[in-house]
């Protein structure tokens, strides 16, 4: 409560000076001086002229960053596909080498058992 008596203070301090028509301070009525606010105007002037070109330099490095990006990405997706192509590639080739060597090995297996079935017989055959 005491909080709102002191801000209503404060604005009623800050809002005295303010009249009908205009400001006052002390009873005399303040001049402006022109050629300060020339002076005020034209650097306020030379800021914002200087903030436009920064952001206009600004713009423009963004936009060259876009189009490297989108550059970047594009050729990202076409070494995808290529990886993604030699990826099944190496696929296939281990495949068949694994199906090739499972092969391999039951010709050996079958060769052996023929073999070995062949020599019983021989044995038998002398016995």
């Amino acid at each position: 409560m005491s909080f709102r008596r002191e801000n209503r203070g404060s604005r009623s301090t800050l809002f005295d000076d303010i009249e009908e028509g205009g400001l006052r301070t002390n009873s005399q009525p303040r001049q402006i001086d022109i050629r300060d606010n020339d002076k005020d105007l034209d650097s306020l002037h030379d800021r914002v002229s200087f903030l436009k070109r920064l952001t206009g330099d600004i713009h423009e490095e963004v936009e060259t960053h876009n189009r490297m990006l989108d550059r970047m990405g594009n050729a990202m997706d076409a070494s995808r596909g290529i990886m993604s192509g030699t990826m099944d590639r190496f696929k296939k080739v281990f495949e068949k080498k694994s199906t090739r060597r499972t092969c391999v090995r039951i010709i050996y297996v079958v060769i052996a058992l023929l073999i070995v079935i062949y020599l019983i017989r021989l044995i038998r055959h002398f016995r």
